[in-house]
Order: C-alpha cells, then structure tokens, then sequence
C-alpha cells in the first residue's frame, strides 16, 4: 500500500511539475492525460478513488488517534508494535493527505491553464482583429488621401475654368459694350445722315427756284 502511495505520490508530483512549468511537448502531453482523466468515466473513476482514499485517510487517522489514547491511557508506555503501527498510520496518512492534496492541485492547475489557452486564443484573435481593423484604417486613410489629392486636382481646374469663364464673361461684356457702341456710332451716324439728305432736298428745292429766277429772267 504505501509503495503504491509512493507510486501515485510521484506521478502526481510529475505531473503538477510538468503542467506548473513548460518543459517542451511535455505540459501538452500532461493537460491531455488530464482532459482524458476527465472525458468518459474518468471523473467518475477518480471520485471513486478520491473516496476510497479519504476513507482510508479517516482509517488512519482514526487509528493513530486511537493508539495515542491507548499510550494515554497506559501512561504514556506504548508497545514496541503500537509505536511501528502508529508510524505507519502516519505515513499512510501523510501520503495520502499529499496525493488528494497534489489531485486537487493538478484539477485546479488543469482548470486555469484551460482558461490561460483560451484566453490567449482571444487575445491573439484580437490582435489579429485589431491588425485587421488597422489595416483597414490605413487603407482607408490611403484612400482619403488620395480622394483628397483628387479633389483638390478638380478644385484647381474648376478654378481655373472658373477663371476661363469670368475671362470670357468680361471679353463678352466688352464685346458687348463695344457694341452699343458701335450701335449708337450707327443711330448717330444714321441721324447725320438724314439731316445731310434734308440739307441736299433743301439745296436741291433752292437751286430750282434760282433756276426758275434765272430763266424767268431771260425771258
């Protein structure tokens, strides 16, 4: 019983060992001997086992509290062999109390390197999905600068059109200036024109008349 104590005392040592610090493949090898121990009838052969040996912990204690109370009672003389079996008891207890000690934190070690996996699962998905997203916003920004530049590229040439067409609009006015111009040069020229042809009729009726004198002169 207490080689097999020693037996399973060592492995559970080995195991906490191997899962508390990484020695390469080997804390993979141990969490899945663990996950194993907890699928199918695992957890309910080691409740059986747990059991069994808290019974035989309480055995012992049972015995070694026992034999104390008999040495009491013989006034503190204990027999050769009480004191061998108290020994034992005692180591059986003692290697006991270590092995449930040790189950129990190879459980909660199994537990909280599970989490410790799954939580840098998510921190590494969220790093990548941060460098995803970051990625995008450079993109994006990429994309900003360069609809900027282009923006700024149509602002210039509307600009500049801009300025073609108030060009245009000016040369427009003035042509259209120097048309009104032109037109009241015309109107005026057309009046001056008029007072010359009644100017020419007047002249014209008078040099009749002084025809008429002339030849009514002759006569």
């Amino acid at each position: 019983m207490i080689q097999l104590l020693f037996l399973v005392l060592f492995a559970e040592a080995a195991v906490a060992f191997l899962m508390a610090i990484k020695v390469g493949p080997l804390r993979d090898l141990a969490m899945k001997g663990v996950d194993g121990m907890k699928t199918g009838r695992g957890p309910a052969t080691v409740k059986t086992l747990a059991c069994t040996m808290a019974v035989i912990l309480a055995s012992s204690v049972y015995s070694l509290l026992r034999i104390q109370g008999r040495g009491a009672r013989l006034g503190g003389n204990v027999s050769p062999m009480d004191q061998v079996l108290w020994r034992t008891h005692l180591l059986e207890a003692s290697l006991i109390g270590y092995t449930l000690f040790l189950a129990i934190l190879i459980d909660r070690l199994h537990h909280y390197l599970k989490k410790l996996i799954l939580l840098r699962k998510t921190v590494a998905t969220s790093r990548e999905e941060t460098e995803r997203l970051q990625n995008e916003n450079r993109t994006l920004r990429e994309s900003e600068a360069k609809a900027s530049a282009e923006l700024k590229k149509i602002q210039t040439e509307l600009a500049t059109f801009n300025e073609k067409l108030q060009k245009v609009k000016n040369e427009s006015l003035e042509h259209e200036r120097r048309a009104v111009i032109a037109e009241a040069h015309v109107a005026a020229l057309q009046k001056q024109s008029e007072e010359l042809l009644l100017e020419y009729d007047r002249v014209l009726e008078d040099n009749q008349v002084l025809q008429a004198q002339v030849l009514s002169c002759r006569e």
